[in-house]
């Protein structure tokens, strides 16, 4: 099973229909028991990061999400993907999940129209397992305002918005992060669900 985390700032709905359309067992989870014993673990997310953190502070979940993603798959998606760096700068400075290094910053590259919004091409920079049903020409759909700065070994793919904007990161263990919104990317995100679920521990 698939616990959707749902922390009052989530698209979880979207995501929840799109894994049932895949038949992927899910269910949206609040409560520390039923995180410990999915299978696998998704964070969605759209907002500010420091409301998010707030939010799963106040949920006691924050300590339970950095235990299991060390044992089970976990994946954040969009803002829930940007809360599991170290730190983020959005409104100040704020401590994130931690669960990959680096940090979260705003987008800010002469010209940009911010938000991000709108569909870019994915471009492969490391071998990953939420990979390897996706072609050359394949393009997700973002929305979004700050970006990962990481290294590039965290970096699975990116797309190109004023510079390179990290898009899939992985840890290369169990921590997976989706900065554009695989539930609403087509066959290209069902794809990377669909690999996500088949996932083993």
């Amino acid at each position: 099973m698939i616990a959707i985390i749902d922390y009052g700032a989530g698209n979880i709905f979207s995501v929840k229909n799109a894994l049932d359309y895949l038949g992927l067992e899910s269910a949206l989870v609040k409560d520390e028991k039923s995180v410990r014993e999915a299978d696998k673990i998704i964070l969605p997310g759209v907002g500010a990061f420091p409301a998010a953190m707030e939010m799963l502070d106040k949920s006691g979940l924050v300590p339970v999400i950095r235990q299991e993603a060390k044992r089970k798959p976990f994946l954040g998606i969009c803002l829930g993907m940007q809360v599991i760096f170290e730190k983020g700068y959005e409104f100040g400075e704020h401590e994130g999940l931690g669960l990959i290094p680096g940090s979260v910053r705003k987008m800010e590259e002469p010209g940009l129209v911010i938000p991000h919004m709108g569909w870019n091409k994915l471009e492969k920079l490391n071998d990953c397992p939420l990979l390897e049903n996706i072609g050359e020409e394949e393009f997700v759909y973002f929305v979004h305002s700050y970006k990962a700065h990481t290294e590039d070994r965290y970096i699975a793919a990116y797309s190109q918005y004023g510079g390179r904007v990290p898009a899939l990161v992985w840890d290369g263990n169990f921590v997976y992060g989706a900065q554009f919104h695989p539930e609403k990317s087509g066959n290209t995100g069902l794809n990377i669900l669909k690999s996500f679920g088949g996932l083993i521990k």
